[in-house]
């Protein structure tokens, strides 16, 4: 292939990306992205989706959306969010403010997050991540966890 082709076929790529990027409605794979798409959904008082791990976007930021790919886990009703040891930006923005947005689907879920620093509730996640794969690292080997328990908000809060 010559030289000149393969310029061709990268610009042609970088413009397609650059392209996905702008139209995407939230996250796009690895970058962050802005305020979510889909159908709001009123909070379930307890969670059950199909699997107990998946794929969500959560949405930090309420005046200036911003969005990111994660995992989460459901345990006992219970949907939590979790960033091992790392401060990343959205738990900078959670933080700055608990109330937040995840999209599991189609579907948006307006809720509060709420920080988990029980042991017994920490040691219960930490047994269902590591369970996940042999790559998980276990969170009760960090000095410091960000792990957050999602929640409805209250009637004032939404």
């Amino acid at each position: 292939m010559t030289r000149s082709r393969v310029l061709l076929l990268g610009a042609l790529f970088l413009g397609a990306l650059s392209l996905l990027l702008v139209v995407s409605e939230g996250p796009l794979f690895v970058t962050s992205g802005g305020q979510l798409r889909g159908v709001v959904e009123d909070t379930p008082a307890a969670w059950h989706f199909d699997q107990t791990t998946g794929v969500a976007q959560l949405e930090t930021r309420p005046k200036d959306p911003y969005s990111v790919n994660l995992a989460y886990v459901q345990l006992a009703g219970r949907l939590y969010v979790y960033a091992g040891d790392t401060r990343t930006n959205w738990v900078e923005h959670i933080e700055q403010n608990p109330f937040v947005r995840i999209r599991v689907d189609e579907s948006i879920y307006p809720v509060r997050a709420v920080r988990v620093d029980d042991v017994d509730e920490l040691t219960t996640f930490a047994a269902q991540w590591t369970s996940r794969s042999t790559f998980q690292r276990d969170p009760m080997q960090f000095d410091e966890v960000w792990l957050y328990r999602l929640e409805a908000r209250g009637t004032s809060d939404r």
